[in-house]
């Protein structure tokens, strides 16, 4: 039987590789560097997490003895009984997210045992987390503080030379995207007068070079990125590293929580920065410029920019 026929998909990556184009690499490449990966790392895979992530196959694992993986004694007995193993669609947001597990060496995160990158897919082998509940089930002032405490515990400085890709280059290349697609009409114009289109962007382009302090940034943390372990009360998982502005790094969870982003995104963006210890008037910034820069694809942000606008 074609290998592709037996691979349990999970429904939301199923759905986007069919909306975004990559059914090949579902059916043909997907299948091929799950087995290698099993090969590599003489690992027993179990049916992929449901309903799943949009850009990766995620399993639960387990690793035959003897297996190489990178820790020792006590972890990689546990590593053996716990793991999970994560096929990647390549993008460059999640490029080095091998890289900042490592960085961060399970301190506010889960471990990175093994990784590779097979060119036409990024496989890594985590921690798993038990019970693994999302953050997302908390309610949301719960979700702040513990999205806060997170974050400052990742927010650790690079030495000149690092190979983390900076969150200007990021911010740019989202700019560049914005406005390719306005210019080709690819997309609705935003429900928002032209004016504040360009400043919001302009914004989005000048805020990263702007900043104090340049860190580790997770770039998309949110509550469904955290899951509740055993080792810690909270990991998170799937981070997106860049090194930047932290003022940057609260915005994704700032979007989830859409009713009280609608109903007060001072509130909100000034309770955050509290938290973090952050420029309040620096993350109301970055939330104007975000909100614009999203408000084509995510029409319900225009509201929130024109409302938090610059005077």
């Amino acid at each position: 039987m074609n290998p592709a026929r037996r691979l349990a998909l999970p429904q939301n990556l199923a759905e986007a590789a069919e909306s975004e184009g990559r059914q090949h690499w579902l059916t043909t490449v997907l299948p091929e560097v799950i087995a290698q990966a099993r090969n590599r790392w003489s690992l027993t895979v179990g049916e992929p997490f449901q309903p799943g992530g949009q850009t990766a196959w995620v399993a639960p694992a387990r690793a035959a003895v003897g297996a190489d993986l990178t820790l020792a004694g006590a972890d990689l007995v546990l590593a053996r009984a716990d793991l999970v193993l994560k096929v990647a669609w390549p993008h460059p947001e999640a490029a080095h997210e091998a890289d900042g597990l490592r960085a961060w060496a399970g301190h506010g995160a889960v471990r990175l045992h093994a990784a590779h990158d097979f060119g036409a897919a990024h496989a890594l082998l985590i921690e798993r987390c038990r019970p693994g509940t999302e953050l997302s089930r908390r309610p949301e002032p719960d979700q702040d503080t513990v999205i806060a405490a997170l974050l400052r515990r990742l927010w650790i400085p690079q030495d000149p030379g690092h190979l983390f890709p900076s969150l200007e280059q990021m911010c740019r290349s989202w700019a560049d995207q914005f406005e390719q697609r306005a210019a080709a009409k690819a997309t609705k114009a935003p429900p928002l007068d032209p004016g504040l289109v360009r400043a919001g962007i302009a914004l989005f382009r000048e805020l990263p070079a702007t900043a104090d302090t340049q860190v580790l940034l997770c770039t998309d943390l949110h509550a469904g990125n955290v899951l509740a372990a055993a080792r810690e009360p909270w990991l998170v998982i799937d981070p997106k590293p860049h090194v930047g502005d932290p003022a940057y790094d609260p915005l994704q969870h700032l979007l989830n929580c859409g009713e009280r982003l609608h109903a007060d995104p001072r509130g909100l963006a000034r309770r955050m920065a509290s938290l973090l210890d952050l420029d309040p008037d620096r993350v109301l910034s970055w939330l104007f410029a975000r909100c614009v820069q999203e408000s084509a694809e995510w029409p319900a942000l225009a509201e929130v920019a024109q409302t938090i606008a610059p005077a």
